[in-house]
């Protein structure tokens, strides 16, 4: 039983993170709204080194349509500036020699379709990746049934638990779209 129970449990951690993934994906949409997510994983050659925007300086959000990093360096606010454009995230940061400025545009219902249209498929990414681990799972188990490890009972309970865990983290991608949906389209 020790096997079957092993498949169950990495199975469940697999679906765990491919819908964290999807969240950590979501968080760096842009809704209309600032948010240290837009820029979190952009990366900036830092003496040569790539080095996150998040680890040379603070993210604030003064105002809910601005973003303000403030370097810890100021001699790379150039090359913050520099990635932020390059990123192509759709804002246009502003240097004044300081901080960088980034006003973040309220979205034009085109970009609002194009965001959920993203989203939408960030999911329908994840839901694969969970049916594909819930595939493993199963090829797993009839694997330990054909070598004569469990019986057919065993089989068809731990085939039906997988399934309800791929079930229950669809529906988990679904809700997440869903909300990430309505918060992209509220004005």
């Amino acid at each position: 039983m020790d096997d079957l129970d092993m498949i169950t449990m990495e199975s469940e951690e697999k679906m765990q993170k491919a819908l964290e993934f999807l969240k950590e994906e979501f968080s760096g949409l842009n809704t209309g709204k600032a948010s240290p997510a837009m820029v979190d994983k952009i990366t900036v050659d830092y003496y040569g080194s790539p080095t996150r925007i998040q680890q040379l300086g603070n993210i604030s959000i003064p105002e809910p349509r601005l973003l303000v990093i403030t370097p810890f360096d100021p001699s790379c606010l150039g090359e913050i500036t520099k990635a932020i454009l390059a990123a192509n995230i759709g804002v246009t940061p502003m240097n004044d020699g300081r901080i960088i400025r980034i006003p973040v545009p309220e979205l034009s219902e085109e970009r609002r379709k194009e965001m959920v249209k993203i989203a939408g498929r960030n999911a329908e990414e994840q839901r694969i990746a969970i049916r594909n681990i819930r595939r493993d799972a199963n090829d797993s188990i009839k694997s330990l049934e054909k070598a004569g490890d469990i019986t057919e009972d065993d089989r068809d309970q731990n085939l039906s638990e997988v399934q309800k865990l791929t079930d229950k983290f669809v529906k988990e991608v679904d809700d997440a779209l869903a909300a990430k949906e309505k918060d992209i389209l509220a004005d």
